[in-house]
């Protein structure tokens, strides 16, 4: 698809390699008007994970919505800052995931952004469950025994992540840490290959969005211990919760949402709210979610305030977690 003239003069800008100061004054734009040209929605993750393929789910409804086309563009590491640059216009809309509430933890001084500051939140779309997994012959066999196991051999148990900052990553440390224990990590380059060892019996366990690993457990190709959510979910009925089998702490999904750069006008971020909680309701996104073993988010979540008070909530959290790990 090929971008208006205003996003093609955004891709310019992305490759010319943007400044990440915050634009101080919008482009001139009448709020009222909007959208006037093809709105792009900035995905900072690979294409055909998570983050993206929900993208692509609510795109098409938003679009009919505001009338106009919705362009995904491709992300990167610093695509966030990237969007934080951009003028608050509403035409370049960032989605994004938990990452957005534990990179100031993570990454510290090295942050090119303020995900508070630099930002308007547009609403919350889905929190994706996660998952406790290990590798079939792993000696536990239910997450009671699963926690003893560890705690009794940490040194010698390992778990395998999609690399720092990544879901799998997050869960393994609020796990480990909710435990108690300093487990061995094995990093990987993304959720493929860990999650190719993990069924290879190559590493012990790791913990994972539904999206990534409900066709591994239904299959029996990994052990599951339990679903991180407060109930069970549909898609898998028989995987008990972590607070059933004795560890409510343990308790985490990956949220994601939709941001515009900060000074965006409140006639341009309602409109993007009003398309997205229209794209939320729309059957053929729940039933696509559901397929994923998520839900969309109830209608009064998909705002700028429980987006916000969501965001500053999980940074809070977050830097409890990751400080206390030493980052």
């Amino acid at each position: 698809m090929t971008p208006g003239p205003r996003k093609a003069a955004a891709y310019l800008g992305a490759l010319a390699g943007l400044s990440l100061t915050l634009a101080a004054c919008s482009s001139g734009a009448d709020p009222a008007a909007y959208p006037e040209d093809d709105v792009e929605i900035v995905v900072p993750f690979a294409a055909g994970g998570p983050t993206d393929t929900v993208t692509r789910m609510i795109a098409e409804p938003m679009a009919q919505e505001l009338g106009v086309q919705i362009v995904e563009g491709a992300g990167g590491t610093v695509a966030a800052g990237q969007v934080a640059a951009e003028d608050p216009d509403g035409y370049t809309v960032l989605m994004h995931h938990i990452g957005m509430s534990t990179a100031p933890a993570l990454y510290g001084d090295a942050l090119a952004y303020d995900p508070v500051a630099d930002f308007r939140t547009v609403g919350l779309v889905t929190e994706v469950p996660m998952t406790i997994i290990a590798r079939s012959d792993f000696e536990p066999d239910t997450l009671e025994d699963f926690v003893t196991y560890v705690q009794e051999h940490e040194s010698e148990v390992t778990m395998a992540t999609a690399g720092e900052g990544a879901a799998s990553d997050l869960c393994g440390r609020l796990l480990t840490s909710a435990l108690g224990v300093e487990v061995t990590v094995v990093p990987y380059d993304g959720t493929g290959p860990a999650m190719e060892d993990l069924v290879g019996k190559q590493v012990d366990f790791m913990c994972d969005q539904t999206t990534n690993t409900t066709t591994q457990i239904t299959e029996g190709t990994v052990k599951a211990y339990a679903v991180t959510t407060p109930e069970r979910i549909d898609a898998l009925p028989d995987l008990p919760t972590t607070a059933e089998a004795g560890q409510p702490d343990i308790a985490v999904s990956v949220w994601h949402g939709l941001y515009v750069p900060a000074g965006t006008p409140d006639e341009v971020v309602e409109k993007l709210t009003a398309a997205l909680q229209t794209a939320l309701a729309d059957q053929s996104v729940i039933d696509q979610m559901a397929g994923l073993g998520t839900t969309p988010v109830e209608l009064d979540r998909a705002t700028p305030e429980a987006h916000t008070e969501l965001l500053t909530e999980q940074i809070a959290t977050w830097s409890d977690v990751i400080g206390t790990q030493g980052g």
